[in-house]
């Protein structure tokens, strides 16, 4: 659901980098809270704080590729474990 939400709060802004990035940030503190109420598992919060940390650091270039990038929004996206 997190995941989700995460995308469309950035789609409905797609034409507009910094008020998609003003949304990652505040459910960025949303979810920080929820984890540290234990209402979001570790690897869930790390998911999503991978995906922020690249939104957040976006340009208006990069914004829109990685909206367009299904692979991005795929559970597991970025993780450290390897095949």
């Amino acid at each position: 659901m997190w995941i989700q939400d995460l995308r469309e709060v950035c789609e409905m802004s797609y034409d507009d980098r910094e008020q998609g990035q003003s949304g990652v940030e505040k459910m960025r503190l949303d979810w920080i809270k929820a984890h540290s109420l234990g209402e979001v598992d570790e690897s869930l919060f790390q998911g999503l704080e991978r995906r922020a940390e690249s939104l957040l650091n976006a340009d208006d270039s990069e914004w829109s590729l990685i909206l367009n990038n299904e692979n991005f929004w795929k559970a597991g996206w970025g993780s450290q474990v390897e095949s």
